[in-house]
């Protein structure tokens, strides 16, 4: 930065190093993924049903209403 006020050579600016730009990444814990357990319930009527491994939720249509399942999310857990 030649004059000290963040208009260096291009690409040398300010935020573009690594590790100075703003936000960016995953980590951890941003995600949903919830795993093999828990149960698939459904918006509509409240049904719940065992996850099943390999089907995602959303794939899945509530037996007792047709409507489109979701999964539970589960809250409180701080691993």
């Amino acid at each position: 930065m030649p004059r000290g006020d963040g208009t260096g050579p291009r690409g040398q600016g300010p935020r573009t190093g690594r590790g100075r730009s703003v936000g960016g990444g995953r980590g951890r814990g941003s995600g949903f993924g919830a795993g093999p357990g828990g149960d698939c319930v459904c918006p509509a009527c409240g049904l719940k049903m065992a996850h099943e491994s390999g089907v995602q939720c959303f794939q899945m249509r509530c037996p007792k209403c047709g409507a489109m399942m979701s999964r539970e999310r589960v809250t409180g857990l701080n691993v």
